[in-house]
């Protein structure tokens, strides 16, 4: 195997493994930032031997086990290493290398369940819990991190460093939450991957309407997450919206990545093999509890449209009734405004153009897109069709999304034809 495909390997082992040997290193030295050093430094060695000596057997115990010496020679140099590291110490010979059937007696999943509530804690921005757990749950590079969310590098290195300072200053445990705080922490943690998930499906800015490594690497850390806690109903509720949103990648843009709106996708694109994935997580959700949290409510709206093969067949009552669900739950302006779309569907525009216009001068909603996107469509259904293409020029003109902007445009040139 040639040195490219080793290095290669190596990246895909380190994506792989990095997340359970940050946390296992974390635990032993109580700092994250320190612990991702050691961990870096691991992965250093292995670029430098495993060419020369060909990749292990078993190459995560190999790394978890250099990372455990690392860890254990920084304790003994700082004088804090008690009898059970020192019993380890005296066992692992510095110059020994590393024997894969060395026993890594802690629950790694316990440990990474650790990781993934500390670098998803309140006390943190929510740029910089996205930035963190991408960088150490993820084990995405700075680069990586930065061209997903098309902010510039030293920007997402200076989140992640301050991010990890904040940590330190705050003396945040490591360790999963008490039950008085175990609800909002949780919380926290699917917000943090839901919003990863969505900058993916439906990027804010740049050239493409998709950013499908970040929908991948949410939905990657929301199975992980289904693993570690399986009797949560809205961590199930979570992955069954993502995969349900993903399973329509292929019929979202043409082949020039120019977008295409949901009712006129081509459904025999959208894939199975996700839908039956989502659709089964959700029947998990809903057995667990009986009653739908946020997000096991989003997916069943993505279920209604998932479950039939033609925009008529859709039960637009069915999903008006979702939303008026999930607006008692989490009343928002922007789930109001897709309630208004249900509504405009299920019993004719100018029912949903009514509750638009009531959010035109809601505050959150002053410059967002969609809006008057949404206002644009329900005005042209109702043969308005100048106040439709000014709409339209409005949305046009608020989205930072180059595919958005050409589809807004042309809709607003279309309705003067």
């Amino acid at each position: 195997m040639n040195e490219f495909f080793i290095h290669q390997r190596i990246e895909s082992v380190w994506r792989t493994e990095s997340a359970n040997i940050i946390a296992f290193i974390t635990r032993m030295v109580r700092d994250i930032g320190i612990a991702e050093d050691l961990a870096q430094d691991t992965l250093i060695i292995a670029l430098e031997r495993w060419p020369v000596s060909g990749i292990p057997d078993n190459p995560g115990a190999w790394l978890m086990t250099v990372a455990k010496r690392k860890a254990i020679d920084l304790l003994r140099r700082k004088k804090r290493l008690d009898q059970k590291y020192e019993q380890m110490a005296y066992e692992m010979n510095t110059n020994y290398e590393p024997d894969l059937a060395d026993e890594i007696d802690e629950d790694i999943d316990d440990n990474l369940l650790r990781l993934i509530f500390m670098t998803c804690h309140p006390v943190l921005s929510k740029n910089a819990r996205v930035a963190l757990t991408l960088r150490l749950v993820g084990g995405l590079t700075t680069e990586e991190i930065a061209n997903a969310f098309l902010v510039p590098e030293p920007t997402i290195a200076q989140r992640i460093v301050r991010a990890k300072r904040t940590l330190a200053t705050a003396n945040v445990p490591f360790e999963v939450p008490q039950k008085t705080a175990y609800a909002e922490r949780l919380s926290s943690v699917l917000e943090v991957i839901y919003l990863m998930f969505n900058e993916g499906y439906s990027a804010t800015s740049g050239e493409n309407l998709v950013r499908m490594n970040l929908c991948n690497e949410a939905l990657r850390m929301g199975r992980v997450l289904v693993n570690l806690i399986p009797i949560e109903p809205e961590v199930h509720g979570l992955v069954a919206l993502m995969e349900i949103q993903v399973s329509r990648f292929k019929a979202r843009t043409n082949t020039e990545g120019e977008m295409i709106l949901l009712l006129d996708q081509d459904r025999s694109l959208w894939d199975q093999e996700h839908i039956k994935r989502g659709v089964a997580s959700l029947k998990k959700a809903e057995d667990l509890h009986g009653t739908f949290g946020r997000y096991a409510l989003q997916a069943a709206i993505a279920t209604c449209h998932a479950r039939v093969d033609s925009p008529e067949k859709t039960n637009w009552k069915l999903i008006s009734a979702l939303y008026d669900a999930l607006s008692k739950i989490t009343p928002s302006p922007v789930v109001e405004l897709n309630r208004a779309v249900a509504i405009s569907m299920g019993y004719g525009p100018k029912a949903g153009l009514e509750i638009v216009d009531t959010l035109l001068l809601e505050p959150a909603l002053k410059n967002y897109h969609l809006l008057p996107s949404v206002r644009g469509n329900l005005l042209l259904k109702l043969g308005r069709k100048r106040e439709a293409s000014e709409e339209f020029r409005r949305a046009a003109s608020l989205t930072q999304n180059v595919q958005e902007k050409k589809f807004l445009s042309k809709q607003a040139k279309d309705c003067m034809k």
